[in-house]
């Protein structure tokens, strides 16, 4: 389904979004979407997973469950969790813990989630291999996506001009690197935009004054290198450290007393080798 921003749907503003409030209300008005049917699974929330992560793990899964169904509609972490704790999903989404408003909430209706982490999202700074620039502080990729740094020289490099290479606004990632390492501001007007990251690297490739953001494994690819952040390289092991700044542990929740067998098993695979191996191939860290 299409995905938008819950705070669009339901006319809730970006600070009620950010500190969960009006989640009773947000799920009231959900519909079309009742969990608990033992040959369906219902999947509802973050973006981050349902852009790409959520259909691959469920076109596998079917390989050897070809009767089970699943519903996905992906608006964000907040409402897929709202969504759960009123009874309308089998799973919520999510690309962040829990909020503590949101705890207290589930337990005034009864409802003890369930935390299945399943791996990590994470974005690698890259730049063209040839260019100087090494290391990066948050602050610093922060102002040269934003637009306020524009030449290397405000970040110790060359006296050159920045070019910008990031995923197209209709990605999850577009809106997730903003979050990660953009305090939420708005990318610089002066961008070039790509559908997807293998795009982006060969573009940065044939740009040395040029600086992007792919998944860790593109980040080595020829004619790109990553930038370490504060220090910290790029790393699966950075990441499951909790070292590495533009990552988030990536949780499936569900609720521990209305749990059906189907869903827990699906949960159960996208832990298992197979459903690792998925994550991997996107690009995604799987579990330490």
């Amino acid at each position: 389904m299409k995905t938008s921003l819950v705070g669009a749907r339901f006319g809730l503003g970006p600070e009620e979004v950010r500190n969960g409030c009006g989640l009773i209300l947000l799920g009231a008005l959900l519909a079309g979407c009742s969990g608990g049917k033992h040959d369906k699974i219902v999947m509802l929330g973050s973006n981050t997973i349902g852009e790409e992560l959520a259909p691959r793990l469920a076109a596998e899964y079917k390989k050897e469950h070809p009767g089970v169904v699943f519903e996905f509609e992906f608006k964000g972490t907040t409402y897929g969790m709202g969504a759960l704790m009123v009874g309308r999903c089998d799973i919520a989404a999510a690309s962040r813990e829990a909020s503590t408003n949101e705890i207290a909430l589930a337990r005034e209706r009864g409802v003890e989630f369930a935390d299945h982490p399943i791996g990590a999202y994470d974005v690698a700074v890259i730049v063209n291999a040839g260019s100087p620039i090494k290391d990066l502080t948050k602050e610093q990729v922060r102002d040269l996506f934003t637009g306020v740094a524009t030449n290397w020289k405000d970040v110790g490099g060359p006296d050159a001009p920045v070019n910008l290479h990031i995923r197209h606004p209709i990605s999850g990632t577009y809106l997730g690197f903003r979050e990660l390492a953009m305090e939420n501001k708005s990318y610089a007007l002066n961008v070039k935009t790509y559908t997807n990251y293998t795009e982006i690297v060969q573009a940065l490739a044939q740009d040395p004054n040029g600086i992007g953001y792919a998944t860790l494994p593109l980040a080595t690819k020829a004619g790109v290198k990553p930038v370490a952040i504060g220090g910290v390289a790029p790393t699966a092991e950075a990441v499951n450290k909790g070292q590495y700044p533009y990552a988030r542990v990536l949780r499936l929740y569900s609720d521990k007393a209305k749990e059906t067998p189907i869903a827990r098993d699906f949960v159960q695979f996208v832990q298992s080798k197979r459903g690792q191996a998925v994550l991997d191939q996107l690009g995604y860290t799987p579990r330490p």
